[in-house]
């Protein structure tokens, strides 16, 4: 490994931010393990407790129908095609008594850019989950938001405003991608620009709501845009401090229009490192065992995640995509615990809900 990538892992070990050079040098160059092994000891001194979190969720997609037609989506139908679906009222409320009864704390309710659905349809929507049900609504990705801003004419503030005074309580990191315009005008040419996507983020932030942030890398972007993505939830983060967890994920491109390879697992690990050393300001890093697979999801608690995503009790995005990775709760606590890491169940909100013991 070159001197210069030395120095920069030692400038960053030293407890100094790196540059968006900087960790484009380290995710083009930097030997694999000894980019792992910073990351490693980066996570230990902002997480020295030994434990690694996740939650007991369920991913709820209320509709297929979609008016993106993102280039690397497997999922998205058309009004008219065959098996185009809205949930109804009942089957939504069945999923969810379903994931309370099973221990779950958390709702991810996404879907696509229905046009036929009002800003008024999702408001009645969380009302009527909250009349019913204690649970966290972890829900509607930046694109739904600003497309429901749109369709009302309402600043995308008042939308956030009503959809949390209706029941909304934080808002998931979908339709990151890539925070580049240009790599977005090739994968995902329908759907908003970098900006947009932040704007969304940070007017939460600003109404006192926590958001995630995601990226989907492995298609068309270079290592320096991959980079700036991270550098731009930083810069954001530095503002508003709104962001709990960074979430990168490789793209899986089987049944997609945009096809290609995928990511390698080494890629996977170099870029979930780097994304460690780069968000400094960003408390928690989740390991992706939907895209990856548990073991490689086990292999990334030593290059700097410290938390294991959920249970996820229901996905149909990635698995539209051909990975139908299924990790049971027992397995990512057995694979938490193998790690040489305590389990620990969270809420939205990282905060302790359960500690396992070895017995589970």
């Amino acid at each position: 490994m070159e001197a210069k990538t030395w120095a920069i892992l030692a400038k960053r070990l030293a407890g100094k931010r790196l540059t968006w050079e900087e960790g484009t040098a380290l995710l083009r160059e930097a030997d694999l393990l000894t980019l792992g092994q910073a990351a490693d000891t980066v996570r230990e001194e902002m997480h020295p407790e030994k434990t690694v979190t996740f939650v007991i969720d369920r991913n709820i997609n209320y509709t297929n129908i979609c008016a993106c037609r993102c280039r690397f989506c497997a999922f998205y139908r058309q009004p008219d095609d065959p098996d185009a679906y809205v949930l109804s009222e009942e089957e939504l409320h069945d999923k969810i008594r379903e994931t309370v009864n099973l221990g779950g704390t958390q709702l991810l309710i996404q879907g696509g850019l229905n046009p036929d659905l009002s800003l008024e349809y999702f408001e009645n929507m969380l009302r009527r989950i909250k009349e019913r049900f204690a649970i966290h609504i972890h829900s509607f990705s930046p694109p739904e938001i600003w497309d429901l801003a749109r369709k009302s004419g309402l600043s995308i503030e008042e939308v956030i405003r009503r959809l949390k005074e209706a029941g909304l309580d934080s808002i998931p990191g979908g339709g990151a991608e890539i925070l580049a315009d240009r790599v977005r005008g090739k994968i995902s040419p329908n759907k908003i620009g970098w900006q947009a996507w932040m704007d969304v983020m940070t007017t939460a932030h600003r109404l006192g709501m926590k958001t995630t942030a995601t990226m989907m890398f492995g298609h068309v972007e270079t290592a320096a845009e991959r980079v700036l993505h991270m550098v731009r939830v930083r810069e954001a983060q530095d503002v508003s401090g709104g962001f709990t967890a960074f979430i990168p994920w490789s793209f899986a491109p089987k049944n997609t229009e945009l096809g290609g390879e995928g990511s390698t697992g080494v890629d996977y690990l170099r870029t979930l490192a780097v994304a460690r050393l780069m968000l400094d300001n960003v408390p928690n890093l989740q390991a992706s065992w939907v895209t990856q697979g548990a073991k490689m999801a086990q292999v990334a608690l030593r290059f700097g995640a410290n938390d294991f995503g959920s249970t996820m009790l229901e996905e149909n995005v990635v698995r539209a995509a051909g990975v139908q990775t299924r990790v049971p709760l027992k397995e990512i606590v057995r694979c938490i615990e193998d790690a040489g890491y305590t389990a620990v169940q969270r809420n939205t909100h990282y905060e302790t809900l359960h500690v396992y013991g070895k017995e589970v």
